[in-house]
């Protein structure tokens, strides 16, 4: 049902321009409610500073954006300069509310699966809170030289050095419309505010004077779920040649993941589930006994524990402008510089 429920928001959110009335008539009340508490926060005595400088990675539309690869990207630059980052995070849908360290093994029950992804594929600390602020208290204390938090964006006592937003190339702002009428968190005019926006892929309605970099999301080959082996997209193809493939995607935009499995010329069946999914054994009854079944990497990382057979997952690396790796680095050396 739920599944259904996001599948029908999404169509009146990215494939009308006017949605219904009564989601409209809300419009106004989200907007009262956000700019109440944007301007609570602005006025708060205590605003969160962190010692180190701090880069917020957020998106101004609900749903997937690409954040996360832009997050794991960011940390590689910055290894690449031998900084020492950390990531901040809350563990969207986690079960626990506690301050928590996350490892490649952690339980993504306890962590979020989003956090689990970022340990396992940057190496560097990552810290789950309730509070951001906790997070970026406990990583403070690693020895660490700056900070990334994973979404934020909207977060006003978040005292940040620098802002970049994602934004879904092919979904862009949608119909323009905020919650719940549309997908906009904010106004889109906070684009023009921000350090960097970065679009995952081609945006091809952008606004003509809004400076934007391009992200590209790439992946050819795919592990198995249990990390025993690795083979190219054409050698999975030959291998299952005529089997049945089904292809499983949690995320927030999974009609992404499916296209990328039709450039690589394997055909599934395909199955969407809701973003933050906690899978179990049932939704893979589908399976037949010799079956193959394709999964994200996000999901992966929820399903590891299951025992899958014939699983897989697709690992992406992000490439991003040179234009943009440059100014980026160049931007951070001197935050670095600025705290000594």
């Amino acid at each position: 049902m739920r599944a259904g429920i996001e599948h029908w928001i999404l169509r009146q959110w990215y494939e009308t321009h006017q949605p219904p009335w009564y989601l409209r008539m809300l419009e106004p009340v989200y907007r009262t409610a956000f700019n109440y508490q944007q301007k609570k926060k602005e006025s708060g005595s205590q605003s969160c500073r962190s010692a180190l400088p701090l880069i917020v990675v957020g998106n101004i539309t609900t749903g997937g954006s690409g954040k996360t690869p832009l997050v794991i990207r960011l940390c590689q630059i910055a290894m690449e300069l031998d900084l020492k980052p950390g990531i901040v995070s809350t563990g969207y849908g986690r079960q626990s509310k506690e301050t928590l360290l996350v490892q490649a093994d952690s339980d993504t029950r306890e962590c979020g699966d989003e956090p689990v992804l970022l340990a396992t594929r940057t190496g560097v600390p990552v810290v789950v809170a309730a509070r951001r602020c906790d997070a970026i208290r406990k990583l403070e204390d690693m020895n660490l030289d700056l900070l990334i938090s994973d979404d934020g964006l909207q977060q006003a006592d978040l005292d940040r050095d620098m802002d970049i937003c994602v934004v879904d190339g092919e979904r862009g702002v949608g119909n323009g419309h905020l919650l719940p009428a549309g997908p906009l968190r904010e106004p889109a005019g906070r684009l023009r505010q921000v350090d960097y926006v970065v679009t995952n892929g081609h945006w091809a309605d952008k606004p003509e004077d809004l400076a934007v970099s391009v992200m590209h999301l790439n992946g050819d080959s795919l592990c198995s779920l249990n990390g025993s082996s690795t083979m190219p997209a054409a050698q999975f193809r030959q291998k299952h040649n005529g089997k049945e493939v089904h292809a499983i995607a949690g995320i927030g935009h999974p009609q992404r993941f499916f296209s990328m499995l039709e450039s690589l010329e394997i055909t599934t069946s395909n199955h969407a589930f809701p973003d933050h999914h906690l899978f179990t054994h049932r939704d893979f009854e589908l399976a037949q006994p010799g079956s193959a079944i394709i999964m994200t990497e996000k999901d992966a990382v929820k399903c590891r524990s299951l025992g899958l057979n014939n699983a897989w997952y697709i690992p992406v690396d992000t490439q991003l402008d040179d234009s943009f790796e440059t100014a980026f680095k160049q931007h951070l050396l001197e935050l670095i510089e600025e705290r000594k």
